[in-house]
């Protein structure tokens, strides 16, 4: 049987996926499976930017150009605005960034300050982590915490603690990119925990459902990132049907790949929750500042709406 005739019906709400690393092909699918929202967090893209202008640029893209690519397969798309945690390394540019951060917090469609945090836990990325904490806690954001690749227990401790010395309630704070050695503590501390579906590496889907069977799904949600390396965008849905395989119930499915994620992120008052479920008008004819998603000879879809059923 396919994975979607396991889902039919199910919205899912894909809170952290890097869709300027993925095609148009990849929304028709994502919407196929039944993702409705995503949200998409500041990220590095492979190698070091040269300066502040493509920082801008690339801001204005995650509250522009993709917000609008995605409303033209039926996706709400979301983001988190913030100096990823690896480009923190940078001080002279990253002091230019923190300047131009306050200029895209505020826009319509960001949900939080993120993905910050630490990667080698160096000196400056605590420096620049706090800096945004204080940013979040001011604007009244969630954030969205990237935790590192190494020592992950001891960097998700430490950015937890971090969190509550600058005054930041845990359920204001996702934890992202957890595993079976930090989910215990990053969930008895009252914090959300995010956790990322990789072919491969960090948290499989097979990984993901004994994880769910052990500890519930209260303040748990399900991510793909999705970046410019080897992932899927389908991690979650695929999930969503594996977990439907082995027996967890369809309320608790809902709340890890979906309703989770919307109650963390609405805290920012830019999500309608009550329209997260409603089809989204289509009109493939449109423009973003004079660019479409289709090229030449396509026929675009009008006045067609996304198949999202409650």
């Amino acid at each position: 049987m396919d994975f979607l005739d396991q889902i039919r019906g199910m919205s899912f709400f894909d809170m952290h996926i890097h869709m300027v690393s993925r095609t148009t092909d990849d929304y028709q699918a994502m919407a196929d499976a039944g993702i409705v929202a995503v949200i998409e967090p500041a990220f590095w893209m492979g190698q070091p930017r040269s300066g502040p202008d493509s920082f801008r640029d690339y801001f204005a893209t995650l509250v522009g150009w993709e917000r609008f690519r995605a409303s033209q397969f039926g996706i709400r798309h979301y983001c988190t605005i913030g100096l990823n945690s690896k480009e923190a390394n940078q001080e002279a540019l990253a002091e230019q960034v923190m300047e131009m951060l306050p200029l895209f917090i505020y826009k319509e469609g960001v949900v939080g300050i993120g993905e910050i945090g630490f990667d080698d836990q160096t000196p400056a990325e605590e420096k620049y982590y706090r800096a945004q904490l204080d940013l979040a806690r001011e604007a009244g954001l969630p954030v969205q915490i990237h935790t590192p690749h190494r020592d992950k227990k001891q960097g998700t401790s430490r950015s937890m603690d971090i969190a509550l010395e600058h005054g930041l309630a845990p359920n204001m704070v996702i934890v992202d990119h957890n595993n079976e050695e930090t989910v215990r503590e990053v969930l008895d501390r009252g914090f959300w925990a995010g956790f990322t579906i990789y072919p491969f590496t960090k948290m499989g889907n097979e990984r993901m459902v004994e994880v769910v069977k052990q500890y519930g799904p209260e303040r748990i949600m399900i991510n793909s990132a999705a970046d410019w390396g080897i992932s899927d965008p389908l991690a979650v849905p695929k999930t969503a049907a594996l977990m439907k395989q082995q027996g967890i119930s369809d309320e608790t499915i809902r709340l890890v790949t979906f309703q989770n994620a919307v109650t963390a992120f609405a805290q920012s008052g830019q999500i309608d929750v009550d329209a997260l479920t409603q089809p989204i008008t289509i009109d493939q004819s449109e423009r973003f500042n004079g660019s479409s998603v289709l090229r030449g000879g396509q026929a675009p879809r009008i006045d067609k709406t996304s198949t999202i059923i409650r």
